[in-house]
């Protein structure tokens, strides 16, 4: 977990579903993935809460997505990491970023277990701020 190769890796990621992405621009959650959008990666809100975040429809799982994610990226309470961590295990999801202030030693035990690559208590948009431009 948080391996630097890791975190390279996964800023490479084309893909990024977030889940827990809101339409309220003035939270991490919404401008995260503005920033995220804004240097060309596709996000894909996962949120059963609202119907659009940055023009794009939400989708209440990652089960409904319309295509599977290069990324994972969880703007959620620590408890319900491993939920999601099971729901990436049936998907076959490979990569999992849970942002700065999250953790869940158990969940991404077993998420490595299983495979899934794991960046936990990081945020993504500094970790791309810090790589550079060409990463």
């Amino acid at each position: 977990m948080n391996e630097p190769e890791t975190i390279r890796d996964l800023l490479r990621s084309n893909t990024i579903a977030v889940i827990g992405m809101t339409d309220k621009p003035e939270k991490p959650s919404c401008y995260v993935p503005a920033f995220l959008r804004s240097i060309g990666h596709r996000v894909i809100p996962v949120n059963p809460s609202i119907e659009f975040a940055l023009g794009e429809k939400a989708y209440a799982s990652l089960a409904e997505l319309p295509e599977k994610p290069d990324l994972v990226n969880v703007f959620r309470l620590p408890k319900f990491i491993p939920a999601i961590v099971d729901e990436m295990i049936e998907l076959q999801l490979s990569a999992l970023w849970v942002q700065q202030g999250i953790v869940h030693a158990e969940a991404a035990a077993k998420a490595e277990a299983h495979g899934i690559r794991v960046v936990m208590d990081r945020c993504l948009m500094t970790e791309f701020r810090r790589a550079g431009p060409g990463r």
